[in-house]
């Protein structure tokens, strides 16, 4: 165990998780974090930092779940009292909406969490100082 008293240089976790949030690198918040959808780059193709190192896994998709039914839930209900719309009509908007909705959600979060991983130095992002 090593127990130097030198100071780790910080990296500042609001400005990397802007950046995950606009799918970019947290280092130089240019260039891209994602190639596709959803697949991270192994490292930036503008400042060469390594991304590989994350380990984003289920995260994104059980926030977008949780974020999309906090959001949609309460919608439903307050729209079926308060305009009673058809049940085929109701559902159909509200499926396209959590899609659409979830679509836009899932990329973000990913960056998000490998941001906040790369701002913290876990899981391998710390090795080189």
């Amino acid at each position: 165990m090593n127990m130097t008293t030198e100071p780790v240089n910080e990296r500042e976790l609001r400005p990397a998780m802007a950046s995950g949030w606009r799918r970019r690198c947290p280092n130089c918040t240019t260039g891209p974090m994602l190639k596709g959808y959803l697949k991270v780059h192994d490292e930036c193709v503008v400042c060469g930092e390594a991304l590989h190192h994350h380990r984003a896994d289920d995260g994104p998709a059980y926030l977008t779940i949780l974020i999309v039914g906090h959001v949609m839930a309460p919608s439903i209900l307050m729209v079926f009292t308060k305009f009673r719309p058809e049940p085929l009509v109701l559902a159909t908007i509200f499926s396209i909406g959590c899609v659409a909705l979830s679509l836009y959600l899932l990329p973000r979060l990913k960056g998000l969490m490998v941001a906040i991983q790369w701002a913290k130095r876990m899981h391998g992002f710390g090795r080189t100082a």
